[in-house]
């Protein structure tokens, strides 16, 4: 077999276009900005250890990102500049269990429902008084700036009540166990969690689950990451994947249904 021999020109130019190629190849995979909220437990929270994100969402992000083709810059920010933070542009992404309603449908785009939730009532464990979310009517109750457990509680209880909205979950539950508020009412998983671990011994969950809801991936609206991360987790739920990061963080196999 005979070669022919090219040109030092043309070798050269051989040779830059193939590093051009791969460095275009390498290029493709798009940075999408993400935000979160750094105190919801457990579903994003910081590592003290190594700095970084870790729980529930963020493994879940994680995944879909390589699925869909993404990788991450993230950014944390307290839980009422989320939504605005992607309304505006800002952020491309927010996951930060954040609830699925008709009103934040209308100024942002969401995933398919990736986590059911509700919202449930946290007191002292010394407090017998209360069983249901009638008997907080006149007490003070704590809960999240920027939160669907907000809303819940002003429409239910108009000025009635004393109603302080904290803008973080830990200054909800030191509020609480400091006795500056009677109860706390906000997501079921993070007051489970937080019963369960700091407060245990020294809270009680009490009550049914109040308004059940489901947690979605935020975008804004038009975003064209929408379907490939619908097609992420269905995917994730097919494969297994999204079963063993919820066995991870809850200890136990989502319901089936």
């Amino acid at each position: 077999m005979t070669y022919l021999a090219l040109p030092k020109t043309a070798l050269v130019a051989a040779v830059a276009l193939g590093l051009g190629s791969a460095s275009a190849a390498m290029a493709q995979t798009p940075t999408v900005n993400v935000v979160t909220d750094p105190s919801f437990v457990p579903f994003e929270m910081m590592d003290t250890d190594t700095g970084e994100m870790i729980g529930f969402d963020m493994d879940i992000i994680n995944e879909v990102a390589e699925r869909a083709g993404f990788d991450i810059n993230l950014t944390t920010m307290e839980f009422n500049g989320i939504i605005p933070a992607v309304q505006t542009g800002n952020q491309e992404i927010a996951i930060a269990g954040v609830t699925i309603t008709e009103e934040r449908a209308e100024i942002v785009d969401f995933s398919d429902p990736y986590y059911d939730s509700g919202l449930r009532i946290i007191v002292r464990a010394d407090n017998d008084s209360v069983e249901t979310i009638d008997d907080l009517a006149g007490m003070d109750i704590a809960t999240k700036i920027g939160s669907t457990s907000y809303d819940f509680l002003t429409e239910k209880f108009g000025d009635d009540t004393d109603i302080t909205p904290y803008p973080g979950t830990s200054d909800m539950y030191m509020a609480l166990l400091g006795r500056n508020v009677d109860a706390a009412f906000y997501d079921a998983p993070n007051v489970a969690y937080f019963s369960k671990t700091r407060g245990e011994g020294r809270t009680k969950v009490v009550g049914p689950l109040y308004e059940g809801q489901q947690y979605g991936i935020v975008f804004h609206k038009g975003s064209d990451w929408v379907e490939p991360t619908n097609d992420a987790l269905e995917a994730m739920r097919d494969d297994g994947t999204y079963a063993e990061i919820y066995e991870k963080w809850f200890g136990e196999a989502p319901s089936a249904e």
